[in-house]
């Protein structure tokens, strides 16, 4: 689950962490009033108007602005409010419809009083899933593409895994800071800094924290300007708080309607709609997919539990999107039974009507023969298989 930048400071500001602070705005007189605010709160007129939407590159796309007083704000507050904002990481990239901004983000100007004097760093703490290990890692090239940078200079990013077991070890935060060639003050601030902000990490259960720029100011105090956080949808049971942050309306509304009815459901670019019980087995359905010459259009699992109203929602989904040429059901039969799922698809069929691509369905496991009894008297245009390879095969030959 995905946060906006002033959601992610709320948790690192609650574990000690520095950050930018600022007031948060959906209205122009919101953002003056907020503005008033943060300025007494700074004791300096400059502020920052950041548009908040859960997308990388803002600042390129026209959706971080300075405002050096009261109308400049005003100007800037209602460019920004409203506008569909286009970046690298939004739907269809600058090429796409964008997204909507409907929150502002009125931050103060963390580089006062000298900007010269500040130096940018990056920071992220993330799961190293080959190592088994949360990692941070760190460069002292922030601001920047952090891809870019690894890429192009890659002994600029350096890395300190974490022992699962041991945790944080204050040797490595010394290392993190003398890595980034800090010294006196802003040496002691980053260790502080590094320690505060893995406790965040592991306290909130999260994927990822992403500090981009992290700050040296001027003052050699080290604070987070801008974060990208995301926490564990799987534990979210353990932080009721931060569940209730979740904002549907930047999510894939499809997606969101999934979860609605008990699907997980993730849109992907292919052309072969995937329905299928149990992650394992959807991966292996859309490996196999992809090595006969198709693509998968999506992920989605329809638990162990699915019923024909369950099967029949799923089956609206997947048909939603117009560049699905066939659709793939690959059910094994332990917890769900075959019989469910295949009346589910008998009535999808019935309830939906007129549905023009092939359907490939392959059933096994518990009331197979049932399922298969089902389908085959329906009536329906449905193909049907007992190899995972027969069925991918048929897609195959469908896709010409």
């Amino acid at each position: 689950m995905n946060l906006h930048e002033y959601q992610g400071k709320e948790i690192l500001a609650s574990y000690g962490v520095k950050i930018q602070r600022g007031q948060i705005a959906q209205t122009i007189e919101e953002a003056i009033a907020k503005y008033e605010e943060v300025t007494a709160m700074s004791g300096n007129n400059v502020v920052v108007v950041k548009a908040q939407i859960h997308a990388g590159g803002r600042g390129k796309g026209g959706g971080v602005k300075l405002a050096k007083n009261l109308d400049e704000l005003k100007e800037h507050a209602g460019n920004i409010l409203g506008m569909m904002l286009k970046t690298p990481q939004t739907p269809g990239g600058i090429n796409g419809p964008g997204k909507l901004v409907s929150k502002i983000l009125i931050a103060e100007d963390s580089y006062a009083p000298d900007f010269d004097a500040c130096k940018e760093y990056y920071v992220s703490i993330m799961l190293d899933r080959e190592r088994k290990q949360n990692v941070i890692i760190y460069s002292t090239e922030g601001g920047m593409n952090i891809e870019e940078v690894a890429e192009k200079t890659p002994h600029l990013v350096h890395k300190e895994h974490i022992h699962p077991t041991l945790g944080m070890q204050g040797y490595q935060a010394r290392k993190i800071a003398f890595n980034l060639g800090l010294s006196g003050a802003a040496f002691k601030d980053m260790t502080k800094f590094i320690s505060n902000l893995y406790k965040a990490f592991v306290g909130s259960d999260a994927s990822l924290f992403e500090i981009n720029p992290c700050l040296k100011s001027a003052n050699d105090e080290i604070i987070a300007v801008d974060t990208k956080v995301s926490i564990d949808e799987n534990a979210l049971f353990r932080h009721p708080d931060l569940e209730a942050m979740r904002d549907k309306s930047e999510e894939d509304p499809t997606e969101v309607e999934a979860k609605e009815y008990g699907l997980n459901y993730v849109n992907l670019d292919g052309n072969v709609g995937c329905m299928v019980n149990g992650a394992g087995l959807a991966m292996a359905t859309m490996d196999i997919i992809k090595l006969s010459g198709g693509s998968p259009a999506n992920f989605l699992d329809v638990g162990g539990t699915a019923d024909a109203q369950r099967v029949e929602q799923a089956f609206r989904i997947i048909l939603r999107d117009p560049e699905v040429k066939a659709i793939l059901i690959n059910i094994f039969g332990g917890i769900v039974r075959c019989d469910r799922v295949a009346q589910g698809v008998v009535d999808a069929y019935k309830n939906i009507g007129d549905i023009k691509i092939p359907i490939i369905v392959r059933l096994q496991g518990t009331n197979a023969e049932i399922a298969k009894e089902l389908i085959d008297k329906s009536g329906l245009e449905v193909m049907s298989a007992i190899q995972l390879q027969e069925a991918a095969d048929i897609v195959k030959s469908v896709l010409g």
